[in-house]
Parts: structure tokens; sequence; C-alpha cells
């Protein structure tokens, strides 16, 4: 007769398995080459809510002026924020400065900015306005602060070993702050360099964009909830859409409780999280076949600058593969037709998928995102879907994602430090220009005195003057 098994060894051996299914899991989390937090202004390290410890800033900051150090009173708003403890200190800059990091992997970095502008009795850091440059890239020009979005996210690739990042004071009188820093190495698979250019009457290719600085100015989790840091594999903020969704069309909030399928070589959670990928905004069928069943989501953005609008597809709404199509808008114009999430997503239900289109806003300064139904007759009783949404702003061709400024400008704009350099490579400059011309006047004053002493005339008088014989005149 067989041994029956014990049920102390099965429960162990779940218990095991689980085990190693989460280690496994855990050692496949995206680690970062490059993962450089610092809290300016603070003396000791400090630790946030998801476990990231944020270091002192003062090995990394590049400054021949007093270090100026503030530290806030606790108050409601910072306590309620995910970067509350990392708010209660500043570095203050009177002076251009800089921010100094070695770079081990040469790729895409997120690049996020802290700026809480809190007020002690000796400074108020809302009346601060200052440029931020790195890399060749303004990233902020005349910034002032606000409580409202104390943090910038940006992200740029660095090709160098080095990353250097400046504050500078716009002029004499004001000043520079910051709370804290963050530079990270992006997962190679975040930032693709070919993306769909959309304009009026047709779709190109757009390429470079690998390339090109970015600003992250909008993350939404369309149909679901809050996404903090801490639910995120790269420490990311997604916001619900409520704000943003501009549609009379009555629509359908969906969730999933299933597993997301990510698949190789496919979206994965460093792209977006399960949080944004099991909950989504859907059209039903009924009256989809009118212009006004779109949903339409509406963002406020600077005119004159292109755009990199992200969407994020998970479909957790259809009961079988290849019933779900439907159209995409940029700006009322069709950017994708008949999108067929099974056909992208390798014939996989619940399996992630983004697609990035590049609009250049021109003199508009409303940016319109938009799903509708497809002319295609399907089975399927959702006509449209979307999970998640970004939108991210690209420098111009001065290098700058905030106004005509270039980075060499910004830097000679401030009257101090970095200025003061400038001017006096200016001055040398012209100093060796004209020492190099006065060279070459007196080279060519004593060029010319030679050649003048050859050239003097025979004197008229020429008795004494002997003619070689056999000569042209003899």
């Amino acid at each position: 007769m067989a041994d029956r098994p014990n049920p102390r060894h099965l429960q162990r051996n779940i218990i095991i398995i689980q085990l190693l299914a989460l280690f496994f899991r855990s050692s496949a989390l995206f680690s970062p080459p490059d993962n450089h937090l610092i809290s300016c202004g603070s003396i000791s390290p400090i630790t946030l809510h998801d476990h990231r410890i944020f270091l002192p800033d003062a090995t990394f900051l590049i400054s021949s002026n007093p270090k100026i150090s503030i530290s806030a009173d606790a108050n409601a708003f910072l306590q309620s924020n995910s970067y509350a403890s990392v708010y209660q200190s500043a570095r203050i800059f009177t002076s251009p400065s800089s921010y100094e990091f070695q770079i081990r992997s040469k790729c895409i970095h997120i690049i996020r900015l802290h700026f809480y502008p809190f007020s002690t009795g000796s400074h108020n850091l809302a009346s601060a306005r200052f440029h931020v440059v790195a890399s060749g890239f303004v990233l902020l020009s005349n910034f002032t602060a606000s409580s409202d979005s104390p943090l910038k996210e940006f992200m740029l690739r660095v090709d160098g070993e080095k990353l250097v990042i400046f504050f500078v004071p716009v002029d004499s009188s004001s000043f520079a702050f910051v709370n804290a820093i963050e530079v990270i190495s992006a997962p190679v698979d975040l930032v693709e360099d070919k993306e769909r250019l959309v304009q009026t009457d047709q779709v190109m290719n757009f390429d470079g964009l690998s390339k090109q600085v970015m600003e992250t100015l909008f993350r939404i989790n369309v149909g679901g909830p809050k996404v903090t840091p801490f639910n995120d594999t790269l420490w990311r903020t997604w916001v619900p859409d409520n704000e943003f969704f501009d549609s009379d069309y009555v629509t359908k909030i969906v969730s999933f409780s299933g597993r997301i399928m990510y698949r190789r070589y496919g979206a994965s959670r460093e792209v977006a999280p399960d949080s944004v990928y099991n909950t989504a905004r859907i059209i039903d069928v009924v009256n989809s076949s009118e212009v006004s069943s779109r949903m339409t989501w509406k963002f406020p953005v600077d005119h004159g600058y292109k755009y990199l609008i992200r969407m994020h597809f998970c479909d957790i709404a259809s009961l079988a593969l290849n019933e779900l199509y439907f159209n995409v808008y940029i700006n009322g114009y069709l950017a994708y037709e008949n999108f067929d999430i099974s056909s992208e997503t390798g014939q996989v239900l619940a399996s992630p998928y983004y697609v990035d289109f590049v609009a250049d806003m021109g003199s508009s300064g409303i940016l319109f995102v938009s799903v509708g139904p497809s002319g295609f007759v399907g089975h399927s009783r959702v006509d449209g879907l979307l999970n998640g949404l970004e939108i991210m702003k690209l420098n111009n061709t001065v290098g700058s994602l905030d106004g005509q400024l270039p980075f060499s400008l910004v830097l000679h704009s401030s009257r101090g430090g970095f200025s003061a350099a400038v001017r006096s490579l200016i001055c040398w400059s012209a100093f060796v220009m004209l020492s190099v011309v006065g060279f070459m006047l007196i080279l060519r004053w004593r060029a010319e005195s030679r050649n003048h002493i050859a050239w003097t005339a025979l004197p008229m008088d020429a008795s004494g003057v002997k003619i070689a014989k056999g000569g042209q005149f003899a």
C-alpha cells in the first residue's frame, strides 16, 4: 500500500514554492545601474514609505559659495505627501551652483527635481526665481515653485560619465533652491527612437526621440484610483482621469482582478504597473457609431512645442479575442484606424500594450486625445478602451523645455559665478584676438620696412656706379 502524503510536508512544500516564486519575482524586478537619491540640505539619510533611502547632498554639491540649508516646520500637506520627509529641508543657492552625479549606464535617465516652497523666518522659497539646466538643455527657465505641483520629472539621455545639473538664480537679487533630486537610469524599453508623428492629413515617422529631452506633464490612470510610488516599479505617481475627461457620452469603468499577462519583449511593469492595466474606461456598443460616442481627454499645454502622447491599452473587457476594434484621434485627427489589441498582443487577452504618438501643437494650447468606435464590424460589446495615458513635452529647437533662451545664454544671464566666468572668457578671447592682430601688424610693418630698403631708387649722381658689362644696355 502506497504511503499517503504527509499534510505537513505538503504544506511545507507549498510554502517553499511560494517563497521561491517570490524570490524569482523580486530578482526580476528592475534594478537601475544608476540610482542617485539625495535629500538636499539634510545632514542624515531619510527613508521614505516606499523604502527608498535619500542620502545627504553634501558630497554631490559643487559650489565655492557658502552652503545654505534650511528646515521646514511640519504641516498637514507635507504629512499627506509621499515625499513628505524630504520636503522638510532645502538647499538654497544665491549664485549659480551645481550637483554632479557619476553615471555608470549611458542611456536615458529619469531626473526628478523636488521644489516644495515652504517658508521660514529667513527665507520664503515661494519667492525664489531661477533656471535649471543639464546636459546642454534648459529644463526650467524663470521658474517659481508651487506647492500644488512640487515635483518636476524629466527624461534625457546621458552619454558621458558625469551628469551635472545647474541651478542659476535669474539675477543677483534672487535665489534658487531644491528639496531633493533623483537620477535613475531608465529601462532600455522605456523610450523608443522612432514614433508616429500625427499631422493634419497624414501620420509620418518621427525619428530621434531618444535624443530629445522630455518633461512629464501628465500621467493618468484611466478609470482607476491614484497610484503612488510605492506601487510602481519606477516610483511614479499616476492620478485619476476625472479632471481631464471631457466627454458628454456616458462611459463605463471596468476593473480586472485576474493576472495581467506581461509578455516577453512586450510592455513591462516598468512601462506601467498592474494598477494601471487592471482598470479601464470603455465605450459600450450602444450609439457607438456616432461621433459623439468618442471618449475624449483634454490637457492644457504650452503652444509651440511637440508632445509625446503615450496611450496604454490592456483588453480586460472583451470576452473573446479579435472582437475589439476602435480608432484613436489626436487633436481630432485620425492617428490609428481599426486598432486591434488582440493582434498587437499576440492573441492574448489582458496583455498590456502601449502606442506612442508625437503631435506638434503649433499655436494651440489645448491637447485632445480621443478613442472612438471603428468602422470595422465586430461582435464585441465594447467599442473603445483606454487604461492609461501619459503626456510628455519635447524640447524646442534651441534645446529648451521652457522658453527661447538656450543653455549658454541661461548661464550667461546670471550676474554671479558662471556669467562672470563667461564674461572673463569673452574678455580673454578679445585680448588674445587683439594681441594676434597687433602681432600680425608688427610683422607686416617689418616686412614693409625690408621691402622699402630693397627698392630704394638709385641716386641721381651715378658717376661712382659701375655698370656691368654684357648687361641689357651694353
